[in-house]
């Protein structure tokens, strides 16, 4: 339906009115009708001596300034109301940075590139899809620390994920002490909306907090953790010897990062290739997918450009006409 932001500006089409009104009460000009063709001698280009402004210069300035208050009155076409669902999630991304995560066993279009590269373009694309929730990245080596709080500025956090680098955290992995980390972040947020995603391509190695403990921690919080095992399993490397096949990914532990996802009501994934990667992120993104009751809202669309174009168009016209009768007048005189 057609509607206006500004129905009271609408008063302002009377303006000529007052105006030719006061004039008439200040010159005592005794006249049955008001000249509403005095209020336009004071705008540019139009006559100011004696004459009478010719009656069709008046209707199309005062069509001009009707359309003009009708644009400032703001028309609009609402819509339909529509629902809009939100998540609501509250979704902390742990991402190991330690310099195991520089082996480069992930292949994108026939080309080698490290195990962080991967995470950085797929979890890229994941944060694009969380648009109704709260987010935050956490970083972790030998101690972790956040890097971004949770906040709606997804931007920011890819940003921020992008210039994440190898070692700047430290050379070993602490899981146990990157958990409690996650979940002290989130203990205070409403229980069904806890959750992280843990990456990791190592064992635990450092830090002061067990990741069983970590895991007792998270479990009585009510932090569901999602984790992640990255790393090919078997890759071609060169030596002096000739080429050997090896596991790059030997000192990943398995069992640990099942253990902490069972025992948090979450899930344990394993990457050993960027499509499988992409893949467990859509599958994290699948399962956190929680519409709560949304918000109803009428789209809107601004009509007020229809009438200030014609405005501009008749004043135009109205300019293109007074000079080709100028010009007329001119020619009569010489």
């Amino acid at each position: 339906m057609l509607n206006l932001a500004y129905p009271w500006l609408l008063l302002l089409a009377l303006l000529p009115l007052l105006i030719g009104l006061k004039r008439r009460i200040s010159a005592r000009v005794e006249a049955p009708v008001i000249p509403i063709g005095h209020w336009l001698q004071d705008l540019p280009g139009v006559s100011k001596s004696g004459s009478a402004v010719p009656r069709w210069q008046t209707l199309l300035l005062t069509i001009a300034w009707l359309l003009l208050v009708v644009a400032l009155a703001r028309p609009q076409h609402v819509g339909e109301a529509v629902n809009v669902p939100v998540t609501g999630r509250d979704l902390l991304l742990a991402v190991d940075i330690s310099p195991s995560m520089d082996e480069q066993d992930m292949v994108l279009n026939g080309r080698s590139i490290n195990r962080l590269q991967a995470v950085k373009r797929v979890v890229s694309d994941f944060i694009d899809q969380r648009s109704g929730d709260r987010l935050g990245l956490l970083l972790f080596g030998s101690q972790p620390y956040i890097q971004a709080p949770l906040s709606f500025d997804h931007k920011t956090i890819q940003t921020l994920l992008e210039e994440a680098g190898i070692g700047m955290a430290g050379r070993a992995t602490a899981i146990g002490d990157a958990m409690g980390l996650a979940v002290k972040r989130l203990r205070d947020r409403p229980q069904e909306q806890r959750v992280v995603i843990l990456l990791t391509d190592g064992a635990n190695t450092a830090g002061e907090v067990t990741p069983d403990k970590a895991t007792e921690i998270a479990k009585a919080a009510g932090v569901r953790f999602y984790t992640i095992g990255i790393g090919a399993e078997s890759m071609v490397q060169g030596g002096l010897l000739g080429s050997r096949r090896i596991n790059p990914s030997r000192d990943l532990d398995e069992a640990l990062l099942t253990r902490i996802a069972e025992q948090t009501g979450g899930r344990f994934f394993r990457a050993r290739s960027l499509p499988e990667l992409e893949m467990i992120y859509e599958s994290i993104n699948q399962l956190e997918t929680i519409e709560l009751e949304g918000q109803r809202y009428r789209p809107v669309r601004e009509l007020y450009v229809w009438p200030v174009g014609s405005a501009v168009a008749l004043w135009a016209m109205l300019q293109l006409l007074r000079l080709r009768a100028n010009g007329r007048k001119e020619v009569v005189r010489v």
